[in-house]
């Protein structure tokens, strides 16, 4: 069975997690981590790079032993140190860390002061005011732990674009191998670029007699048919995502394709309008009677409703019909459109590459500058940058770019938000740079008015540019802070800068809707990779994913502007006196 990327960082991410509840070495439980995370993000499959021979230490914070390890898992789908911690933790302990704020060493915590191994334990342990006396919990994440398990017990598991992605993608290349295969394409939430997806839609045509079924229920990763039909069959890959798969004659390929898409919502409203008009709209095509009048493409279908095509990621039936209508549907932002990243890191902090790597790694992105980052001193587990050290990259970027064809760099850093508002570095060092890129690490937990309060002061600082990931949620990791973001969305169009749309598949902040009430409100979004390598600036797609959700257009996105007009741009917003 092939084994994907994600699929080995999975491996070191379970590892890192045993480690870490077994309270073993950090170092050896971060390099784990850095492990995983490199392989996850890498633009090819592992596999791949061993079949053709190529050295995997010379990937950022791979040695010898973790490329050793690497290879076994591609090989086995597991590893022998992985299953050497399995034995030494209780098999259910780590169903804990599915749990938002619950990481591995409040696991520990809770197994070791109150025996709890299983989620049905920590609930009832949370019920009866046993986890708010344990050090470093109390009664608001004993509350925030309940509020979660009601939602998240017996819940599907789902997965992030970026994961599935991988996936999906080897499974349309093999389906298309098939004979007599026209077309494959991924349909549903995959298709609407939704944050995460619970199951994968996938539509065929093909010619009458086409084994495509048979060689879709005979993959590879398939680890239970869950139905076999001549046009629709339903499997589970290995790694838990289930996949329907539907054959149609090309001549329903548009109205089916429309169906499978969804939203659920728009489906119902695109019916409701083809009954008002005396049709039946349903995942065959569109009809009259008995007399098909459209369904060979999803702009025939669009049209037979005195509709123009809509864009998949606006099919949520958010007022896409009405702007339908009024002529008015945006002309949604393209990966293509994006002439640079405002928030990228190197390895002087927390990044795995050097300046000259992720400038390169830009350049071949198709960009054209490039904002160096990094984190300023309060992040010290991410040796983020003092007064001294900020100059000293300063200087480097000068020299840098006086090499450097066909990308710019420019100085950045992305700043801490102190718990009063305040930035962690002084202004007079920050005026050296083109831009700030301002964010909070800590202080989670304030309250709704303390939390948009800090905001708004940092915001109003002499030098701040952008806003980064601006609700600090991890999707399935932990829950955005408590802030108000309409107030901090007027709040940014009164102060002139920007807010971010982070393109890390975990983050993908701010949300779709946020984004578009941000463009309602005319401020402009920066959409950044966030990059801690050269292979995150791919991720830049999720980005755009994110902000076609939210409506933007190329005009509404800074970074979609060349750097000369990026410049007058930036500097407004580090002049506030």
């Amino acid at each position: 069975m092939p084994v994907h990327n994600a699929d080995v960082a999975a491996v070191f991410e379970e590892i890192a997690d045993l480690l870490e509840i077994e309270g073993s070495n950090p170092f050896r439980i971060r390099a784990y981590r850095n492990a995983a995370r490199t392989v996850r993000d890498l633009p090819r499959e592992v596999g791949a790079m061993l079949d053709e021979g190529e050295d995997l230490t010379e990937l950022p914070g791979i040695g010898e032993d973790l490329a050793g390890k690497i290879k076994e898992v591609v090989a086995t789908g597991t590893a022998a140190v992985l299953e050497e911690h399995r034995k030494k933790v209780p098999k259910t302990l780590p169903e804990l860390l599915r749990i938002p704020g619950i990481g591995p060493k409040r696991v520990k915590a809770l197994h070791h002061h109150l025996g709890i191994r299983t989620l049905d334990q920590l609930q009832k342990a949370a019920q009866d005011g046993c986890v708010r006396v344990l050090h470093g919990f109390g009664p608001k994440t004993e509350r925030s732990i309940l509020d979660q398990l009601k939602g998240r017990i017996g819940e599907e598991k789902r997965f992030s674009l970026a994961v599935a992605a991988p996936y999906t993608e080897a499974l349309i290349d093999d389906l298309k191998k098939s004979p007599g295969v026209l077309q494959v394409v991924a349909a549903g939430s995959y298709r609407r670029a939704k944050e995460t997806i619970g199951d994968l839609d996938i539509l065929v045509t093909a010619v009458s007699g086409s084994p495509v079924m048979d060689r879709f229920v005979s993959y590879p990763e398939v680890e239970e048919i869950l139905a076999h039909g001549a046009t629709k069959a339903s499997v589970r890959l290995a790694c838990k995502l289930q996949v329907d798969v539907r054959v149609v004659p090309e001549g329903s390929y548009g109205a089916a394709l429309q169906y499978f898409t969804g939203s659920k919502a728009h489906s119902v409203a695109l019916r409701q309008l083809a009954q008002q008009r005396g049709l039946k709209l349903n995942e065959y095509g569109l009809f009259k009677g008995d007399r098909s009048v459209a369904g060979t493409t999803e702009e025939s279908v669009y049209a037979a409703v005195g509709l123009p095509w809509i864009p998949p990621e606006l099919r949520e039936n958010r007022g896409e019909f009405d702007a339908a209508r009024a002529g008015c549907l945006p002309d949604l932002v393209e990966v293509d459109d994006l002439k640079g990243d405002l928030h990228a890191h190197t390895k002087a902090t927390d990044g795995r590459n050097s300046m000259r790597e992720m400038a390169e790694a830009a350049r071949a992105h198709g960009l054209e500058y490039l904002a160096i980052t990094d984190h300023s001193r309060r992040l010290t587990m991410a040796k983020g940058l003092d007064p001294k050290r900020l100059l000293e990259q300063l200087e480097e970027i000068d020299r840098l770019n006086e090499t450097l064809d066909g990308i710019t760099l420019l100085k950045g850093i992305e700043v801490d938000i102190l718990e009063d508002g305040s930035l962690d570095l002084p202004d007079e060092d920050l005026r050296r740079l083109d831009l700030v890129v301002g964010a909070i690490h800590s202080h989670f937990r304030l309250s709704r008015q303390k939390q948009t309060e800090r905001i708004l002061r940092a915001m109003d600082r002499p030098c701040f540019t952008i806003l980064a990931h601006p609700s600090g949620r991890l999707i399935d990791e932990r829950a955005p802070y408590d802030v108000d973001m309409a107030r901090v969305i007027r709040h940014a169009r009164e102060r002139g800068c920007f807010l971010e749309v982070n393109a890390h598949p975990v983050r993908l902040d701010l949300t779709d809707t946020d984004c578009r009430i941000a463009k309602e409100e005319g401020v402009m979004l920066s959409i950044n990779s966030d990059a801690h390598s050269v292979f995150d600036i791919q991720n830049l797609r999720y980005g755009v994913g994110q902000a076609r959700r939210g409506w933007l257009e190329k005009k509404n996105v800074v970074n979609a502007r060349p750097l000369q007009s990026l410049r007058p741009l930036l500097k407004r917003t580090m002049t506030k006196t």
